[in-house]
């Protein structure tokens, strides 16, 4: 489920598949493996991934954890609307 966590940040940040691959530094194939879940992360691109979303990789994990969970209760929409619209606020405090 982390492939599929990372492909939808990547979404909610805006950045196409080709943009993510450049700024992390490897192919779109392997992003691509890596998102479908067919290839794991490694520890080092995971971090890569944080810095580039401005997170902490331990945040990172547990936005997993938790999107996982909401999808097997069939509520991952719900969850990923409610990231945004907490990223909204944040970003709107800030200004």
């Amino acid at each position: 489920m982390l492939g599929e966590t990372l492909r939808r940040l990547r979404g909610i940040y805006g950045y196409s598949a080709k943009e993510m691959s450049e700024r992390l530094g490897i192919s779109g194939s392997y992003l691509s493996e890596i998102e479908k879940g067919r290839k794991p992360p490694t520890l080092d691109l995971l971090n890569r991934y944080s810095k580039i979303l401005g997170i902490r990789t331990s945040s990172l994990m547990r936005f997993s954890e938790e999107f996982d969970c909401a999808e097997k209760h069939g509520a991952g929409q719900d969850f990923i609307t409610g990231l945004m619209s907490r990223l909204i606020d944040t970003f709107a405090a800030e200004e």
